[in-house]
């Protein structure tokens, strides 16, 4: 089946919609514990770049896991897979012109390393929110981390399934000790010169 489908070239490339919107597109992947503040710091930056008339968009965990991945579990294989569909959204989004955010645990490294296969390294701005175990589990709002101690979720990231740090990501954010608004001017100069067309 694989053999009879043929990509469709359109003449509106993702350079012309980039000459548009007077900026690059490329991927923004916050990584780090639940509760760590991937997406609060998602939210602030682009804040942030939307003033600055940067087009945008935000993938976030759980409202993607509320719609097109309310299939999946968070087996192994499912964090795989959802991690796979996100890349393969936000490189359609990536090829519309537009910055994308996307906070995910995103726990295993083969499925980071994956999505910058998908949308290609020079598309790929990996952000490790890294905030300890502790610090996460004392933020608790969503009561996750007592419910993953208590045996009420099984495969919690950080309780009772693993999280893989990434060893030399694009920015590191220690969130323990710094501000949203620190750890967002951190993120904003390493990407500033490569939303420049």
């Amino acid at each position: 089946m694989k053999k009879n489908i043929i990509k469709h070239n359109y003449n509106v490339t993702r350079d012309k919609r980039q000459t548009l919107n007077k900026h690059n597109s490329f991927l923004i992947w916050f990584t780090g514990l639940s509760g760590s503040g991937k997406s609060t710091l998602a939210n602030a930056l682009e804040n942030k770049l939307h003033q600055e008339g940067i087009s945008t968009y935000a993938l976030d965990g759980d409202n993607i896991r509320k719609g097109i991945n309310n299939d999946l579990t968070f087996s192994p294989e499912d964090r795989t897979e959802n991690i796979r569909r996100i890349a393969e959204i936000a490189n359609l989004f990536v090829d519309a012109g537009i910055v994308v955010l996307a906070a995910f645990v995103s726990p295993y490294k083969k499925d980071r390393k994956n999505i910058e296969n998908i949308v290609e390294k020079d598309n790929f701005v990996e952000v490790f929110v890294n905030t300890s175990l502790e610090e996460c589990e004392k933020r608790d709002v969503k009561g996750l981390y007592d419910k993953a101690r208590k045996g009420e979720i099984k495969d919690f990231t950080g309780v009772n399934a693993p999280y893989e740090a990434p060893e030399n990501p694009d920015v590191e954010v220690i969130t323990d000790d710094k501000s949203i608004e620190e750890s967002v001017a951190l993120i904003y100069n390493e990407i500033k010169e490569k939303l420049k067309i």
